[in-house]
């Protein structure tokens, strides 16, 4: 998938928002879902921060429920493709389609020549069935750290395993050095880029030409809360991805 492809899949000419919900309970996740739709965000993310996957999946399947039609990506806390891929297998054979798979750690070395643990992830995510598109975390935060002058070479080396690569600033809420995105859009050429930390209203223009996707959650919630969206803060971004027109 190229950059075009996924601006279109999403009919998003400009940086495709996704807000990313901390899950709490159905109630407090349809409440938020709620606030995206009727914004107009072209789809969410859930991530279940406070409680083992196990207990994740009922509300997963309560919420798709609920929403046939919103597209739902999940992430599957510190969960790799490997124990990800079977689960989101059997939940689309459940008639619990899950839109796309966000992985902290894509599991790539860029060290090493070639990349046995990812090369293994693809396999199981073969294997699985599952159809949705692959967010992998490359040079993530919280986990190994990568050197600077690698990461042009990440990306690259990232491009056959998954459909969007995924960065991050260093931390929750940390925005991502603009070096570190350019480096990796180098290395991407034309396919698509998305980051996962520290977007929010105001400093979003300054990725808006280089990434196509905002992973977003402390930028646009409610002021020093963890769960809950703030649904002006979510429309001024929106606001601002729209008004920015397509990739240059």
């Amino acid at each position: 998938m190229d950059r075009s492809a996924f601006h279109r899949l999403f009919k998003s000419p400009g940086p495709v928002v996704t807000p990313v919900i901390h899950v709490l309970d159905i109630g407090q996740t349809l409440t938020n879902v709620g606030h995206a739709v009727r914004l107009g965000a072209p789809g969410i993310f859930l991530i279940n921060h406070d409680f083992p996957v196990d207990q994740f999946l009922p509300i997963l399947r309560g919420v798709r429920a609920e929403c046939p039609d919103v597209w739902i990506g999940v992430n599957f806390l510190a969960q790799p493709g490997r124990v990800a891929f079977p689960i989101l297998g059997r939940l689309s054979t459940e008639g619990c389609p899950i839109d796309a798979y966000w992985a902290d750690d894509a599991c790539l070395d860029e060290r090493q020549p070639t990349q046995t643990e990812a090369d293994a992830i693809a396999a199981i995510r073969d294997a699985s069935g599952w159809q949705g598109l692959y967010f992998g975390g490359v040079a993530f935060k919280k986990q190994r750290p990568v050197d600077p002058a690698l990461n042009e070479h990440s990306a690259r080396i990232a491009l056959p395993f998954m459909d969007v690569v995924t960065t991050s600033g260093i931390a929750t809420g940390e925005a991502a050095d603009l070096t570190k995105i350019t480096d990796f859009r180098r290395g991407l050429a034309s396919a698509p880029l998305a980051i996962a930390s520290g977007v929010t209203p105001d400093n979003a223009a300054r990725y808006a030409s280089e990434v196509d996707c905002f992973l977003v959650a402390t930028g646009i919630n409610r002021p020093g809360d963890f769960y809950n969206i703030d649904p002006a803060r979510l429309a001024a971004l929106l606001d601002l991805t729209r008004a920015y027109g397509a990739p240059r």
